[in-house]
């Protein structure tokens, strides 16, 4: 089982990265905010789950141990893949993750691309109880969060024009998501949501 990847990041597209350790490339399937800040030449370390199956080897990297243990409680619920625990991290954060389940809210996985109505109550129904919210920190706005968000999500493949409605929208709905750019990429993508997803 691969745990940890201490490397540096030999190219990052998408919500992929391609990380060399010691003369190796491995991919690494990351949140957008992960994916963000990620540039090649850029020293990287992250908390990883290694997904085996008959036909394929996926690993799935995360830069905090709360975001990894989160990704395996979502795949441990009956229906819930990988890809859509990942598209579960891409909008929530654990701390909004652990409030939205103890909180009983199945609308704030409505954004969430592959997680119906039927999934979200039973994501609320099995993880009640195992998610404690982490303390809240809260990061210094970067001057450039924009243009970072605004890179990320034409990275992910939006159109330059809707990404950034959609940025200004975030920012005009909820001004305190605009103090970093992972959140405003978080309000971001809740705004284009699984139905504009390129």
């Amino acid at each position: 089982m691969i745990s940890r990847l201490d490397g540096t990041v030999l190219s990052a597209r998408g919500q992929r990265l391609v990380v060399g350790v010691g003369g190796v490339g491995l991919v690494v399937a990351v949140t957008p905010q992960t994916s963000l800040t990620a540039a090649a030449g850029r020293a990287i370390a992250l908390h990883t789950h290694l997904v085996v199956r008959e036909d394929e080897l996926a690993l799935y990297g995360f830069e905090t141990e709360s975001e990894l243990e989160a990704f395996e409680l979502l795949i441990g619920v009956t229906g819930v893949g990988p890809k859509s625990a990942l598209g579960v991290l891409a909008h929530l954060t654990p701390d909004e993750l652990a409030r939205a389940i103890d909180g009983g809210d199945e609308r704030a996985f409505k954004a969430v691309s592959g997680i119906g109505p039927k999934t979200a109550k039973l994501l609320i129904l099995q993880l009640s109880g195992k998610l404690v919210a982490p303390a809240v920190t809260r990061t210094a706005a970067a001057p450039d969060a924009r243009a970072d968000v605004l890179k990320a999500l034409t990275g992910l493949g939006w159109p330059e024009r809707t990404a950034a409605d959609a940025i200004e929208r975030a920012a005009v709905a909820a001004p305190d998501a605009a103090a970093s750019s992972g959140a405003l990429l978080r309000a971001a993508l809740a705004i284009l949501g699984p139905a504009a997803r390129p």
